[in-house]
Protein backbone atom coordinates (compact mmCIF):
# COMPACT_ATOMS: atom_id res chain seq x y z
CA UNK A 1 0.00 0.00 0.00
CA UNK A 2 1.29 3.58 -0.81
CA UNK A 3 2.49 5.51 2.04
CA UNK A 4 0.74 8.18 3.41
CA UNK A 5 1.14 11.84 2.54
CA UNK A 6 1.64 15.04 4.25
CA UNK A 7 -0.72 16.48 2.30
CA UNK A 8 -4.07 14.20 3.51
CA UNK A 9 -7.76 15.85 4.01
CA UNK A 10 -10.81 13.66 5.57
CA UNK A 11 -13.16 13.30 2.66
CA UNK A 12 -16.09 10.82 1.88
CA UNK A 13 -15.94 7.30 -0.10
CA UNK A 14 -17.83 9.26 -2.53
CA UNK A 15 -15.43 12.21 -2.69
CA UNK A 16 -12.46 9.91 -3.28
CA UNK A 17 -14.12 8.16 -6.30
CA UNK A 18 -14.76 11.92 -7.64
CA UNK A 19 -11.33 13.01 -6.67
CA UNK A 20 -9.75 10.31 -8.27
CA UNK A 21 -11.61 10.32 -11.61
CA UNK A 22 -11.41 13.96 -11.89
CA UNK A 23 -7.54 13.56 -11.43
CA UNK A 24 -7.12 11.02 -13.98
CA UNK A 25 -9.29 13.03 -16.41
CA UNK A 26 -7.05 15.98 -16.40
CA UNK A 27 -3.82 14.23 -16.89
CA UNK A 28 -5.66 11.83 -19.75
CA UNK A 29 -7.83 12.98 -22.31
CA UNK A 30 -8.59 9.44 -23.34
CA UNK A 31 -10.36 8.87 -19.75
CA UNK A 32 -14.19 9.45 -20.17
CA UNK A 33 -17.33 8.57 -17.80
CA UNK A 34 -20.51 7.06 -19.18
CA UNK A 35 -23.91 5.71 -17.38
CA UNK A 36 -27.34 5.99 -16.45
CA UNK A 37 -27.77 9.57 -14.32
CA UNK A 38 -24.11 10.32 -14.27
CA UNK A 39 -24.28 13.77 -15.70
CA UNK A 40 -27.46 14.16 -12.63
CA UNK A 41 -27.35 17.06 -10.38
CA UNK A 42 -26.61 14.32 -7.61
CA UNK A 43 -24.03 12.54 -9.30
CA UNK A 44 -23.95 8.85 -8.00
CA UNK A 45 -24.67 9.60 -4.29
CA UNK A 46 -22.13 12.22 -5.43
CA UNK A 47 -19.56 10.38 -6.89
CA UNK A 48 -19.65 12.02 -10.53
CA UNK A 49 -20.67 15.93 -8.93
CA UNK A 50 -19.32 18.13 -10.83
CA UNK A 51 -17.94 16.22 -13.70
CA UNK A 52 -19.51 17.52 -16.73
CA UNK A 53 -19.00 21.03 -15.68
CA UNK A 54 -15.38 20.98 -15.87
CA UNK A 55 -14.84 18.21 -18.55
CA UNK A 56 -18.15 18.76 -20.58
CA UNK A 57 -20.70 16.13 -22.04
CA UNK A 58 -18.42 14.94 -24.58
CA UNK A 59 -16.37 13.19 -21.47
CA UNK A 60 -19.11 12.68 -19.03
CA UNK A 61 -22.26 11.40 -20.13
CA UNK A 62 -25.76 9.94 -19.28
CA UNK A 63 -26.74 6.57 -21.12
CA UNK A 64 -30.13 4.83 -22.32
CA UNK A 65 -31.44 1.82 -19.85
CA UNK A 66 -29.70 -0.27 -22.21
CA UNK A 67 -26.59 -2.43 -20.21
CA UNK A 68 -25.78 -5.14 -23.15
CA UNK A 69 -25.28 -2.27 -25.97
CA UNK A 70 -23.45 0.66 -23.54
CA UNK A 71 -21.11 -2.12 -22.39
CA UNK A 72 -20.38 -2.55 -26.02
CA UNK A 73 -19.92 0.88 -26.48
CA UNK A 74 -17.43 1.00 -23.43
CA UNK A 75 -15.32 -2.52 -24.50
CA UNK A 76 -15.18 -0.99 -28.64
CA UNK A 77 -13.79 2.34 -26.99
CA UNK A 78 -11.44 0.70 -25.00
CA UNK A 79 -9.85 -1.38 -27.80
CA UNK A 80 -9.93 1.66 -29.37
CA UNK A 81 -7.02 3.43 -27.28
CA UNK A 82 -9.76 5.01 -24.78
CA UNK A 83 -10.12 4.68 -21.08
CA UNK A 84 -13.91 4.07 -20.36
CA UNK A 85 -15.40 4.57 -16.70
CA UNK A 86 -19.00 2.84 -16.87
CA UNK A 87 -20.97 3.88 -14.02
CA UNK A 88 -24.25 0.71 -13.05
CA UNK A 89 -25.78 1.94 -10.82
CA UNK A 90 -26.34 -1.11 -9.58
CA UNK A 91 -24.82 -4.89 -9.81
CA UNK A 92 -27.53 -6.54 -10.26
CA UNK A 93 -28.38 -5.21 -13.67
CA UNK A 94 -24.47 -6.67 -14.69
CA UNK A 95 -26.51 -9.73 -15.62
CA UNK A 96 -28.25 -7.95 -18.35
CA UNK A 97 -24.41 -7.41 -19.74
CA UNK A 98 -23.07 -10.85 -18.91
CA UNK A 99 -21.68 -11.88 -22.26
CA UNK A 100 -20.06 -8.66 -23.42
CA UNK A 101 -18.29 -8.73 -20.33
CA UNK A 102 -17.38 -12.35 -19.60
CA UNK A 103 -16.88 -13.57 -23.59
CA UNK A 104 -15.44 -10.20 -25.00
CA UNK A 105 -14.29 -7.64 -22.50
CA UNK A 106 -12.52 -10.80 -20.19
CA UNK A 107 -11.22 -12.40 -23.15
CA UNK A 108 -10.38 -10.26 -26.08
CA UNK A 109 -6.63 -9.64 -24.88
CA UNK A 110 -6.26 -13.33 -24.93
CA UNK A 111 -7.95 -14.17 -28.54
CA UNK A 112 -6.16 -11.45 -30.61
CA UNK A 113 -2.59 -12.92 -29.06
CA UNK A 114 -2.54 -10.05 -27.13
CA UNK A 115 -2.80 -7.05 -29.60
CA UNK A 116 -6.12 -6.00 -28.02
CA UNK A 117 -6.50 -4.40 -24.57
CA UNK A 118 -9.37 -3.54 -22.69
CA UNK A 119 -8.79 -0.92 -20.40
CA UNK A 120 -12.29 -0.05 -18.62
CA UNK A 121 -13.50 0.35 -15.31
CA UNK A 122 -17.00 -1.12 -14.41
CA UNK A 123 -18.48 0.81 -11.34
CA UNK A 124 -21.47 -1.22 -9.53
CA UNK A 125 -23.10 -0.74 -6.52
CA UNK A 126 -23.91 -3.14 -4.16
CA UNK A 127 -25.59 -3.68 -0.76
CA UNK A 128 -28.90 -2.71 1.14
CA UNK A 129 -30.72 0.61 1.92
CA UNK A 130 -34.01 1.28 2.73
CA UNK A 131 -35.39 -2.04 1.85
CA UNK A 132 -34.68 -2.37 -1.77
CA UNK A 133 -35.20 -6.36 -2.18
CA UNK A 134 -34.39 -9.16 -4.16
CA UNK A 135 -33.88 -7.16 -7.56
CA UNK A 136 -31.79 -4.21 -6.15
CA UNK A 137 -29.40 -5.76 -3.09
CA UNK A 138 -27.11 -8.57 -4.28
CA UNK A 139 -23.22 -9.00 -4.54
CA UNK A 140 -22.99 -11.02 -7.47
CA UNK A 141 -18.95 -10.52 -7.70
CA UNK A 142 -18.26 -14.15 -7.63
CA UNK A 143 -19.50 -14.70 -10.94
CA UNK A 144 -16.74 -12.70 -12.17
CA UNK A 145 -14.22 -13.59 -10.03
CA UNK A 146 -14.64 -17.21 -11.95
CA UNK A 147 -13.60 -16.30 -15.13
CA UNK A 148 -9.80 -15.20 -15.91
CA UNK A 149 -9.46 -12.03 -17.49
CA UNK A 150 -11.17 -9.49 -15.08
CA UNK A 151 -9.68 -7.73 -11.86
CA UNK A 152 -12.17 -7.23 -9.18
CA UNK A 153 -12.23 -4.58 -5.90
CA UNK A 154 -13.71 -4.10 -2.93
CA UNK A 155 -12.11 -1.29 -1.10
CA UNK A 156 -13.98 -0.51 2.32
CA UNK A 157 -12.69 2.83 2.92
CA UNK A 158 -12.11 6.23 1.35
CA UNK A 159 -8.23 5.74 0.97
CA UNK A 160 -8.37 2.65 -0.65
CA UNK A 161 -11.48 3.87 -3.11
CA UNK A 162 -9.34 6.42 -4.23
CA UNK A 163 -5.94 4.92 -4.65
CA UNK A 164 -7.85 1.60 -5.94
CA UNK A 165 -9.94 3.87 -8.60
CA UNK A 166 -6.53 5.41 -10.07
CA UNK A 167 -4.97 1.73 -10.15
CA UNK A 168 -7.92 0.78 -11.76
CA UNK A 169 -8.06 3.72 -14.63
CA UNK A 170 -4.72 2.83 -15.25
CA UNK A 171 -4.70 -0.87 -15.43
CA UNK A 172 -4.99 -2.41 -19.29
CA UNK A 173 -7.52 -4.90 -18.50
CA UNK A 174 -11.17 -4.63 -17.49
CA UNK A 175 -11.76 -4.05 -13.80
CA UNK A 176 -14.74 -4.40 -12.11
CA UNK A 177 -14.93 -1.99 -9.13
CA UNK A 178 -17.70 -2.67 -6.58
CA UNK A 179 -18.90 -0.45 -4.32
CA UNK A 180 -21.15 -0.55 -1.22
CA UNK A 181 -23.63 1.74 -1.20
CA UNK A 182 -23.44 1.91 3.17
CA UNK A 183 -19.36 3.13 2.29
CA UNK A 184 -20.02 6.31 0.41
CA UNK A 185 -20.58 8.43 3.59
CA UNK A 186 -17.64 7.21 5.33
CA UNK A 187 -14.53 9.49 5.87
CA UNK A 188 -11.11 8.85 6.03
CA UNK A 189 -7.40 10.55 5.57
CA UNK A 190 -7.13 10.96 2.53
CA UNK A 191 -3.97 12.17 0.49
CA UNK A 192 -4.92 15.48 -1.60
CA UNK A 193 -2.56 14.25 -4.88
CA UNK A 194 -2.66 10.99 -7.13
CA UNK A 195 -1.64 7.72 -5.66
CA UNK A 196 -2.12 3.69 -6.37
CA UNK A 197 -3.26 1.30 -3.87
CA UNK A 198 -1.71 -2.53 -5.84
CA UNK A 199 -4.47 -4.65 -6.18
CA UNK A 200 -3.28 -7.82 -4.81
CA UNK A 201 -2.13 -6.45 -1.57
CA UNK A 202 -4.45 -7.40 1.73
CA UNK A 203 -4.49 -5.03 4.79
CA UNK A 204 -4.29 -6.12 8.16
CA UNK A 205 -6.99 -3.92 9.38
CA UNK A 206 -6.19 -4.54 12.88
CA UNK A 207 -3.51 -7.00 14.34
CA UNK A 208 -5.04 -10.41 16.44
CA UNK A 209 -3.94 -13.60 17.92
CA UNK A 210 -6.56 -15.78 18.47
CA UNK A 211 -8.79 -15.75 15.19
CA UNK A 212 -8.55 -14.13 11.62
CA UNK A 213 -11.81 -12.22 10.45
CA UNK A 214 -11.61 -11.95 6.40
CA UNK A 215 -14.27 -9.42 5.14
CA UNK A 216 -15.20 -7.95 2.08
CA UNK A 217 -16.13 -4.51 1.56
CA UNK A 218 -18.66 -3.13 4.22
CA UNK A 219 -18.17 -6.02 6.37
CA UNK A 220 -14.90 -4.64 7.03
CA UNK A 221 -16.56 -1.96 9.32
CA UNK A 222 -18.83 -4.28 10.46
CA UNK A 223 -16.02 -6.77 11.47
CA UNK A 224 -13.99 -4.20 13.23
CA UNK A 225 -17.20 -3.61 15.29
CA UNK A 226 -17.43 -7.20 15.88
CA UNK A 227 -13.81 -6.95 17.09
CA UNK A 228 -14.59 -4.90 20.34
CA UNK A 229 -17.70 -6.91 21.34
CA UNK A 230 -15.04 -9.64 21.15
CA UNK A 231 -12.30 -7.66 22.64
CA UNK A 232 -14.85 -7.46 25.57
CA UNK A 233 -14.85 -11.46 26.48
CA UNK A 234 -11.09 -11.35 25.84
CA UNK A 235 -10.62 -12.88 22.19
CA UNK A 236 -8.36 -10.87 20.38
CA UNK A 237 -9.54 -10.86 16.63
CA UNK A 238 -7.13 -10.04 13.60
CA UNK A 239 -9.14 -8.20 10.81
CA UNK A 240 -7.93 -8.52 7.17
CA UNK A 241 -9.43 -6.57 4.39
CA UNK A 242 -8.70 -8.22 0.70
CA UNK A 243 -9.61 -5.21 -1.05
CA UNK A 244 -8.73 -6.39 -4.75
CA UNK A 245 -10.57 -10.27 -4.79
CA UNK A 246 -8.93 -10.91 -8.25
CA UNK A 247 -6.13 -10.90 -8.03
CA UNK A 248 -5.98 -12.01 -3.99
CA UNK A 249 -3.70 -11.74 -1.24
CA UNK A 250 -3.79 -15.16 -0.01
CA UNK A 251 -0.38 -15.45 1.25
CA UNK A 252 -0.96 -12.70 3.67
CA UNK A 253 -4.20 -14.23 5.02
CA UNK A 254 -2.84 -17.58 4.90
CA UNK A 255 -0.36 -16.22 7.16
CA UNK A 256 -2.22 -15.10 9.58
CA UNK A 257 -4.36 -18.02 9.69
CA UNK A 258 -1.27 -20.03 10.56
CA UNK A 259 -0.45 -18.07 13.54
CA UNK A 260 -4.38 -17.99 14.91
CA UNK A 261 -5.47 -21.47 14.18
CA UNK A 262 -9.21 -20.46 12.58
CA UNK A 263 -10.36 -18.27 9.89
CA UNK A 264 -13.93 -16.90 9.77
CA UNK A 265 -14.65 -15.37 6.39
CA UNK A 266 -17.49 -12.72 6.42
CA UNK A 267 -19.20 -11.62 2.94
CA UNK A 268 -21.64 -9.32 1.38
CA UNK A 269 -23.16 -12.55 -0.54
CA UNK A 270 -24.29 -15.49 -0.52
CA UNK A 271 -22.12 -18.21 0.80
CA UNK A 272 -22.37 -21.02 -1.87
CA UNK A 273 -20.02 -20.83 -4.39
CA UNK A 274 -18.77 -17.59 -3.46
CA UNK A 275 -15.77 -16.11 -2.32
CA UNK A 276 -15.47 -16.99 0.92
CA UNK A 277 -15.89 -20.80 -0.25
CA UNK A 278 -13.16 -19.50 -2.21
CA UNK A 279 -10.83 -17.76 0.40
CA UNK A 280 -11.52 -20.98 2.82
CA UNK A 281 -10.40 -23.44 0.02
CA UNK A 282 -7.05 -21.64 -0.82
CA UNK A 283 -6.48 -21.46 3.08
CA UNK A 284 -6.96 -25.00 3.71
CA UNK A 285 -4.76 -26.12 0.24
CA UNK A 286 -1.74 -23.67 1.30
CA UNK A 287 -1.78 -23.90 5.25
CA UNK A 288 0.79 -25.68 6.68
CA UNK A 289 -0.80 -26.02 10.07
CA UNK A 290 -4.22 -27.25 11.40
CA UNK A 291 -6.99 -24.53 10.49
CA UNK A 292 -10.88 -24.50 11.75
CA UNK A 293 -12.94 -22.20 9.38
CA UNK A 294 -16.35 -21.19 9.10
CA UNK A 295 -18.20 -18.59 7.36
CA UNK A 296 -20.90 -15.87 6.97
CA UNK A 297 -22.73 -14.35 4.38
CA UNK A 298 -26.30 -13.42 2.80
CA UNK A 299 -28.92 -16.48 4.42
CA UNK A 300 -30.12 -18.52 1.42
CA UNK A 301 -32.78 -16.96 0.32
CA UNK A 302 -33.77 -13.53 -2.04
CA UNK A 303 -32.69 -10.69 0.04
CA UNK A 304 -35.70 -9.13 1.56
CA UNK A 305 -37.47 -5.77 1.82
CA UNK A 306 -38.32 -5.31 5.39
CA UNK A 307 -35.83 -4.02 8.26
CA UNK A 308 -36.66 -6.77 10.15
CA UNK A 309 -35.81 -9.53 7.59
CA UNK A 310 -32.96 -7.70 6.72
CA UNK A 311 -31.98 -8.13 9.95
CA UNK A 312 -31.88 -11.65 9.96
CA UNK A 313 -30.83 -12.09 6.39
CA UNK A 314 -27.38 -10.16 6.62
CA UNK A 315 -24.13 -10.58 9.01
CA UNK A 316 -23.86 -7.82 11.43
CA UNK A 317 -21.23 -7.22 14.56
CA UNK A 318 -23.59 -9.36 17.22
CA UNK A 319 -23.53 -12.45 14.10
CA UNK A 320 -19.82 -12.09 13.52
CA UNK A 321 -18.72 -11.76 17.02
CA UNK A 322 -20.63 -15.05 17.95
CA UNK A 323 -19.68 -16.94 14.87
CA UNK A 324 -16.46 -15.97 16.16
CA UNK A 325 -17.06 -17.28 19.55
CA UNK A 326 -18.28 -20.56 18.25
CA UNK A 327 -15.53 -21.03 16.03
CA UNK A 328 -13.11 -20.86 19.00
CA UNK A 329 -15.00 -22.57 21.64
CA UNK A 330 -17.25 -25.33 19.96
CA UNK A 331 -17.71 -27.47 23.49
CA UNK A 332 -19.31 -24.37 25.07
CA UNK A 333 -22.59 -23.05 25.08
CA UNK A 334 -23.12 -20.34 22.00
CA UNK A 335 -22.81 -16.63 23.10
CA UNK A 336 -23.91 -13.66 21.85
CA UNK A 337 -22.85 -10.01 22.91
CA UNK A 338 -25.05 -7.55 24.93
CA UNK A 339 -27.84 -6.32 22.80
CA UNK A 340 -27.21 -2.83 24.40
CA UNK A 341 -23.09 -3.01 24.00
CA UNK A 342 -23.88 -4.10 20.27
CA UNK A 343 -26.02 -1.46 19.89
CA UNK A 344 -23.19 0.94 20.50
CA UNK A 345 -20.77 -0.55 18.50
CA UNK A 346 -22.48 1.15 15.77
CA UNK A 347 -21.46 4.71 17.59
CA UNK A 348 -17.79 4.29 16.58
CA UNK A 349 -16.76 6.03 13.89
CA UNK A 350 -13.99 4.76 11.27
CA UNK A 351 -11.50 6.47 9.22
CA UNK A 352 -10.35 4.08 7.06
CA UNK A 353 -7.62 1.09 8.06
CA UNK A 354 -4.79 3.87 10.08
Amino acid sequence: MSLRSEKAHVISYAEALNEAVAQEMRIDPNVFVMGLDVDDHLGILGSTVGLVDEFGADRVFSTPLSEDAMTGVSIGSAMAGLRPIHVHIRMDFLMLCMNQLINIASKAHYMYGGAVNVPMVVRSIIGKSWGQGAQHSQALYSMFAHVPGIRIVAPSNAYDAKGCMTTAIRDNNPVLFVEHRLLYYTEADVPQEQFEVPFGVANICAPGSDVTIVAISNMVIESLRARELLDGIGIDAEIIDPISLVPLDIETIVASVEKTGHLLVVDNAWISCGMSAEIVAQVIQKASTPVRVDRLGFAPVPCPTTPTLEDAFYPNPATIASTAFRLLNPEMPDWAPDPERAALAYQQKFRGPF
